[in-house]
């Protein structure tokens, strides 16, 4: 049996992009990342997008936002489809978020993890970042109902140094 990998492109997200990244969050949270897009114009953050080699279709994405801190790129909104995950495509996510970030001449990344999530934690700090703070976060959520609810979590504070 012969492994055939191809090799993921990485882009800005783009509005076209969001009717096929239901996959990524409900309506609500797309809208947000809408938003995001915008300010992606104004260059206070880059979106991007991960497609497979075949395809031009995201799956994953995910925003650097660099008006968080003075100094950082903040990684945020990450999110890999479901079916993908442990493929390697966040690893390579994470790696062209912080090339992006050294492109702009910034020299530390900054993220926060979810404690309910120690497999990205896992990934996070396999990549380099260390823990630095905790802190609670919250925002809405989307139900299937359509319904809005505060979802309110405690996130890690991780950072790495860029080279």
């Amino acid at each position: 049996m012969m492994d055939i990998v191809l090799k993921p492109s990485v882009r800005d997200l783009v509005h076209a992009d969001l009717a096929s990244c239901g996959w990524a969050g409900s309506d609500h949270h797309l809208v947000g990342v809408a938003r995001q897009l915008e300010r992606a114009r104004a260059g206070d953050v880059d979106y991007l997008a991960v497609c497979p080699a075949a395809t031009d279709i995201p799956v994953a994405k995910g925003g650097v936002d660099y008006q968080v801190k003075e100094g950082a790129g903040t990684l945020w909104q990450l999110a890999v489809h479901p079916a993908l995950q442990s493929c390697g495509i966040g690893t390579f996510l994470v790696e062209a978020a912080e090339a992006r970030i050294r492109g702009r001449g910034v020299r530390r990344a900054e993220l926060a993890v979810e404690e309910s999530n120690p497999r990205a934690r896992a990934l996070y700090e396999r990549l380099g970042y260390v823990a630095y703070d905790r802190r609670p976060d919250a925002w809405d959520e989307q139900a299937p109902d359509g319904s809005l609810h505060r979802y309110e979590t405690m996130c890690t504070l991780m950072r790495k140094e860029l080279s």
